[in-house]
């Protein structure tokens, strides 16, 4: 304690924190404050106290000696070391029945209750200040306030999702999905308007080959359907926009995600653990149960998950303990500070054991706190000691000792923080696993349809028998292919098919146009095709 004796003295010597009372000069000028604090101070030289405490690492906990004394570490005994220095008194060390500082369902089993009781002069422990027990304990000055957070198993992947839905958010998908279930009907919609408001030789296109475009344009896939009317070929080329720049957004979002992608958590807020309903626990009897239990408290409708069985409040001796729980999935709530150095000495010790840097962090917390609350020591009702040690805890806290003693033992830099700044990223299974899904989900719409269309004509199909009407439908169908515009590109089946319309005669002949070699043919129409010579492509029309 050398050390801590050099900076409470540095800091004594900066405020004046030694009392005024200590100066014989001034005695008959003392107020009636420093009358009081003058005769506690006489009152508390040589006595011997009994000081309560439970474990509660970094701020206190006991050890026992060979002579089986319970000796008080932590820091709120670093402050009562301290005080001792300062006002002579002498202390024992003990302990609650259960390793609780508050409540207790028997007589001892929490540090609060005894010091209610009388059975310790002061509790030193950072215990939070409750409006519930104002009325039967009596608090010291604020020692800070202490912040409580949620520790977790880190998950594998991040709550913004993987794969291929991970670019845009599920309303996004949701609106796609909308955009392209309607936008068939719209454009069957509008071109029946306009072939029933403008007479012409435009036909309105029916659903099944509009849905087909809009399907096969959003895979970029091509079409056989070409419009003439300059309303159609606006829907057309407004659709085609809508594709282009959702896939440049999709593309871009995807390579940032993959390779700059933030690491989120299913858990961020305290409601989280209700809307999401995961598992969790606290120390038994602590803060955190008081807050849960009480129907004024902000956090209050966390009980319900008490009630059914989701929330739990555990007594353990040390915070290890607490690990099994947090490993099987269930989140700890308890005061960052103690959650910073549960998940420091996890570290060092799978350091130890030679694991590999990337399993090392294997828990991780919350970005955002669970709750805020002051913390104090505390004393019986009726005593007036905590004027007295008051004096030097002001200047304490004030001077930031307090806080450099609940950080002393942990590193500067964050511990196993939420985004581990992994250089490398490689695909994995689950980054790809939407591909599989959209494989089989395809195959499976195959197989269906194919039974369907099984069952469709062999027991629901009604039976053309008329030969009058086959010849009509076949009359109909050679009236329209002479009536097709063959300035359009020739589909597959003509120029593979067994009816080609491309025929080699003795009449074909090679020409020169342009500086390029092609062959001068007929088709079965009568009309001159250009076929390109010794290009890949001529060979399509051989």
């Amino acid at each position: 304690m050398a050390g801590m004796e050099l900076i409470f003295s540095t800091v004594c010597n900066a405020t004046f924190c030694e009392s005024v009372y200590d100066n014989p000069v001034t005695d008959t000028h003392l107020t009636a404050r420093q009358n009081e604090l003058l005769y506690l101070k006489n009152e508390v030289n040589g006595k011997h106290l009994v000081i309560g405490t439970f474990n509660n690492y970094p701020w206190s906990w006991v050890e026992k000696n060979e002579n089986g004394t319970l000796i008080g570490n932590g820091v709120a005994f670093a402050l009562v070391e301290i005080l001792q220095e300062k006002f002579n008194f002498t202390y024992d060390v003990v302990v609650p029945e259960k390793n609780m500082e508050l409540g207790g369902r028997k007589y001892g089993e929490s540090l609060a209750d005894l010091v209610i009781n009388g059975k310790v002069d002061m509790g030193a422990a950072f215990l939070p200040i409750l409006v519930k027990f104002k009325k039967s304990l009596q608090y010291s000055f604020p020692l800070g306030e202490g912040l409580w957070s949620m520790m977790l198993k880190r998950p594998k992947e991040s709550a913004a999702g993987s794969g291929l839905l991970a670019p845009f958010d599920t309303y996004v998908w949701c609106f796609i999905l909308a955009a392209v279930l309607l936008y068939g009907p719209c454009i069957t919609l509008l071109t029946r308007l306009r072939s029933y408001l403008i007479r012409d030789y435009e036909k309105p296109i029916p659903l099944t080959p509009s849905a087909w475009f809009v399907y096969g344009a959003f895979i970029k896939q091509g079409t056989t359907l070409a419009p003439d009317a300059n309303t159609t070929r606006v829907l057309f080329a407004t659709w085609w926009l809508f594709v282009i720049l959702l896939s440049a957004f999709y593309t871009a979002n995807l390579t940032a995600f993959l390779t700059l992608s933030k690491f989120t958590l299913d858990i961020e807020y305290p409601e989280d653990l209700l809307k999401k309903n995961y598992r969790w626990v606290a120390p038994e009897g602590g803060a955190v149960e008081f807050a849960v239990r009480n129907p004024n408290d902000d956090i209050y409708y966390l009980n319900k998950m008490v009630v059914n069985g989701r929330g739990q409040f555990r007594s353990v001796s040390s915070d290890e303990d607490f690990l099994p729980y947090v490993t099987s999935g269930m989140v700890l709530i308890k005061e960052q500070i103690s959650v910073d150095g549960l998940m420091y000495r996890n570290y060092l010790k799978k350091a130890k054991e030679g694991i590999e840097e990337s399993e090392r962090c294997t828990f991780v917390v919350a970005p955002n706190f669970f709750m805020k609350r002051s913390r104090a020591f505390v004393y019986p009702k009726n005593s007036t000691m905590y004027k007295l040690f008051d004096t030097v805890l002001v200047s304490l806290v004030q001077s930031g000792i307090i806080e450099f003693l609940e950080d002393k033992d942990l590193p500067s830099t964050k511990i196993c923080p939420l985004d581990l700044q992994s250089k490398d990223r490689q695909l994995r299974n689950t980054d790809l696993l939407m591909t599989y899904y959209v494989m089989f989900a395809g195959l499976a719409a195959a197989v269906a349809i194919f039974f369907g269309e099984v069952i469709f004509k062999r027991y629901f199909q009604v039976k053309v028998t008329n030969k009058k009407s086959l010849m009509e439908k076949r009359t109909r169908k050679a009236n329209k292919m002479k009536k097709s515009d063959s300035s359009r590109p020739p589909p597959y089946e003509s120029l593979f098919g067994k009816r080609s319309k491309v025929r080699f005669t003795d009449d074909s002949e090679k020409r020169i146009i342009n500086g390029r070699q092609y062959w001068v043919t007929k088709n079965e129409y009568g009309d001159t095709k250009l076929i390109p010579v010794g290009t890949p492509s001529a060979y399509l029309y051989r």
